[in-house]
């Protein structure tokens, strides 16, 4: 909301300066983001008038004026604007002013100098030369009122300030300079100047045919016809200057009026051209295929959703946020209808975005207008077109107004020891009441309590908190005391076993992946093919169309920040997140954190693609594999000990992909990509993935102490002949079935031999790998702490340990 200052002050003028005002305006919550001049500074330039304008003698473009300004002698002043010529008034630079700088940053002093010989003393100006528009078109002619030789500081009132207002969606009353005059007024004390208005004398008796067939769209439509004006005649330069300053350009007079009195009161209207009106109106929901060419010259197909004007033949305009071309006024319009209506904020919130644009009556009756006043701000406007587009002829005919579905305002009651809770100061009745009278708004006191009937200008109003917050407005929150905290605080410590998410964060950074955020709301292919989703969460107002569900999978996002990063030549990508997903759980309550029907857990998911090193001379390049991929995880979950069995994911390869187990639980996948995705991501090779459940992640073992082994630990090696389907994970459970208590202190596989498949016509050799099987060598550590084990002692393990193998593995030794 934008306003000059001067405009304000005619309702209301507070003893305060101008920086003081932005201050108390600020302190009660209408909060002044800028302030700024109507003028840069400028001295001794002054209105003059062009008394004799010739040709320059030696200049085609220029011409020699004789400009009085005032001094008794007229000023020869050469002038190359086209529109020089006698009789206009016009800003007059006289020798010694400065005029605003220019683009290189200094002032310009205007001197005695010569133009092509001809010498100039002074300068007209044009409104770009004053910085009062980028208008350069020509001077700046000014009314045939001005008086000749006034500064013209003070004839364009220049000395002014514009307030730039950054108001919330609760403050529509004060969306006119009559409603922030009211805050003022309220907050300062200083008289507000009600404005008046006298009804309008009707000559004519006649009315035009209006029909509210919605009355849950409009509450009240008010209307009058005025005929024969003169839509030619000039918008007065005070209003032209004024809406300007609200920062909204002249259009024509009709128009002007129209949003001069929206700027004035809060009140859009809208002036329909009455002879382009088939029959009568008729206020109703749009028709599904309906379409209307808008003022801005869009045009739009509505549905039963959005509230129009319709005549006879067809809609005219959109209700409560734009007209429609085919009943705009023009140069040629003689007949009008003035339109005043109220419509419900619910009926016209969103239906601007709907179509990709916005209004300043859209913006305002989305908030709320004052439903009483429709008839007076018509007699307003009335008044207006009368005195600037009068003829001899106008008359206006009787007020229509149809009162069908206002808005009845419930009492609110304020507890006073509730305000002074909330606001955290002591306050007394009293002052509840005197800052809510202050306000305007009627109280009823009662014992300890204060009732207010918000008045029809005050849509926010609807419970408790509201007037609370007006007490705390008027009361000043730069008042209010600085209390520090009484609740006792507890700090909320996280379990020694466990580590924070940062930790996580950290863990993963430093084995090389690089930490992503991205938005929780993803396409919904996505869904289907990467967590075979069949039903994904929609959200009902989607930022983008491609973004239109919640995701239950973080895989989706990070393959998309890997293409963005392949797509501009990207080799190596290491990337991870920890981000929430969301599923359907019908188990699920509401609760502080939770909201019924949907299960919101955090995961943890890494992608690495390109080779599984940067490049280096101490090692040949190799493509990352799987159980690289594995090794990550393994380190992210060390020192507890996972365990990894065949799994089946939507978004991976059905044979390279593996269920995580903690302790016997599943907490998640590793696994490449399958190969369907890829192809449709469109992935020179598949990068290998992981996704955790992050809570899972986070547990940690307390670590315990133990002493350093005193005693020499051995090491035996064993390769054994299994078959091709047998799993490390199963001749490691073999292994450790096998050496009783702590004696096994680790187990590594070491190698992995398979045969070479054999020619046609070879045999394989005796005692060799057949087809099908594959030799795996485990070394093993062997200790107790008590003694150094004997050689009986260690041959009996390996003894247990082969016999163990051969049971539960179907496996030989190798030989």
């Amino acid at each position: 909301m934008q306003f000059p200052e001067s405009w304000l002050r005619e309702f209301c003028n507070p003893p305060l300066t101008t920086a003081e005002l932005a201050e108390t305006l600020t302190m009660a919550g209408l909060e002044v983001e800028e302030l700024r001049p109507v003028a840069p500074p400028f001295t001794k330039i002054v209105v003059g008038e062009i008394k004799e304008a010739v040709q320059h003698p030696d200049a085609d473009r220029l011409r020699v004026c004789q400009v009085d300004v005032g001094q008794g002698a007229l000023l020869n002043i050469v002038c190359g604007a086209p529109n020089a010529r006698v009789g206009i008034k016009v800003p007059c630079a006289l020798v010694g002013a400065e005029l605003p700088p220019g683009d290189d940053g200094k002032p310009f002093l205007i001197k005695v100098g010569k133009l092509r010989g001809v010498e100039s003393q002074g300068m007209l100006c044009s409104a770009r030369e004053l910085k009062l528009s980028e208008d350069h078109g020509g001077l700046l002619e000014l009314d045939v009122s001005a008086p000749v030789g006034q500064d013209i500081r003070v004839h364009l009132n220049l000395d002014d300030t514009l307030f730039t207002l950054k108001l919330t969606p609760n403050l529509a009353h004060c969306l006119s300079v009559y409603g922030i005059a009211r805050e003022v007024s309220a907050l300062t004390g200083a008289p507000l100047q009600q404005p008046s208005f006298p009804p309008v004398q009707a000559k004519l008796e006649d009315k035009l045919p209006v029909t509210v067939s919605a009355p849950d769209l409009c509450g009240r439509f008010s209307g009058r016809i005025v005929r024969n004006v003169n839509t030619r005649a000039a918008t007065p330069q005070w209003m032209l200057d004024r809406l300007a300053r609200c920062g909204q350009r002249g259009v024509s007079p009709l128009v002007d009026i129209s949003n001069y009195v929206m700027f004035e009161l809060g009140r859009p209207s809208h002036i329909f051209d009455l002879d382009k009106i088939h029959g009568g109106l008729d206020v109703r929901w749009g028709k599904a295929g309906e379409q209307l060419k808008l003022l801005n010259g869009n045009t739009i197909t509505v549905d039963d959703k959005v509230g129009v004007i319709a005549d006879g033949q067809q809609v005219e305009s959109l209700a409560g946020i734009m007209g429609g071309d085919a009943t705009a006024v023009s140069d040629d319009t003689k007949n009008v209808y003035i339109e005043a209506a109220f419509w419900w904020p619910k009926a016209v919130a969103g239906r601007s975005r709907r179509f990709n644009f916005s209004t300043d009556a859209g913006h305002r009756f989305e908030r709320g207008v004052d439903p009483s006043l429709t008839v007076e701000h018509i007699e307003r406007i009335t008044q207006l077109v009368i005195d600037i587009c009068g003829t001899p002829e106008t008359a206006c005919g009787p007020m229509d107004d149809q009162q069908v579905n206002m808005p009845q305002p419930q009492p609110v009651t304020l507890r006073v020891a509730r305000a002074a809770k909330v606001v955290g100061m002591p306050l007394t009745q009293a002052q509840c009441a005197d800052a809510l009278r202050g306000l305007g708004l009627p109280v009823v006191e009662g014992e300890g309590t204060l009732t207010v009937a918000p008045p029809s200008y005050r849509f926010d109003i609807t419970i408790e908190e509201d007037l609370i917050e007006e007490v705390a407005r008027m009361v000043g929150y730069n008042n209010l005391p600085t209390t520090p905290p009484l609740a006792p605080i507890t700090p909320k410590l996280a379990a020694e076993a466990t580590r924070s998410p940062f930790a996580v964060r950290r863990a993963l950074a430093g084995l090389g992946y690089q930490e992503t955020i991205n938005f929780s709301f993803v396409e919904e292919r996505w869904e289907h093919e990467l967590a075979a989703n069949a039903q994904p969460i929609k959200l009902l107002n989607p930022i983008a169309s491609q973004m239109s569900v919640m995701r239950s999978t973080l895989l989706g996002s990070l393959l998309q920040v890997l293409k963005f990063n392949l797509d501009r030549k990207a080799e190596r990508v290491r990337v991870f997140e920890l981000g929430r997903v969301f599923l359907r759980d019908a188990g699920v309550r509401n609760t502080d954190t939770t909201v019924e029907g949907f299960h919101q857990p955090m995961r943890v998911s890494g992608l690495a693609y390109g080779p599984n090193d940067v490049l280096q001379w101490g090692r040949k390049e190799q493509a990352i594999d799987f159980f690289d991929v594995k090794g990550d995880v393994q380190a992210l979950l060390a020192p507890l000990r996972a365990t990894f069995e065949p799994g089946t994911h939507p978004a991976m390869h059905p044979g390279r992909c593996a269920r995580v187990l903690l302790d016997g639980r599943a907490i998640g996948f590793v696994g490449e990509l399958h190969p369907q995705w890829r192809q449709s991501w469109d992935l020179p090779q598949a990068p290998v993935m992981f996704e955790l459940e992050l809570d899972a992640v986070q547990q940690r073992a307390v670590p315990q102490f133990k002493p350093v082994a005193k005693h020499q630990a051995v090491e035996r090696d064993v390769a054994v002949v299994v078959a091709e389907r047998v799993t490390h994970t199963e001749v490691m459970d073999a292994i450790a079935a096998a050496v009783p208590g702590t004696m096994l202190r680790s187990a590594v596989l070491f190698d992995v031999y398979r045969p070479k498949p054999l020619r046609a016509g070879e045999v394989a050799p005796a005692g060799g790998l057949a087809a099908g099987e594959k030799s795996l060598a485990v070394r093993l550590t062997l200790g107790r702490d008590e003694a150094t084990l004997t050689e009986a002692e260690i041959e009996a393990a390996m003894q247990a340990v082969v016999a163990q193998l051969v049971a539960r593995t179907g496996g030989r030794l190798r030989v």
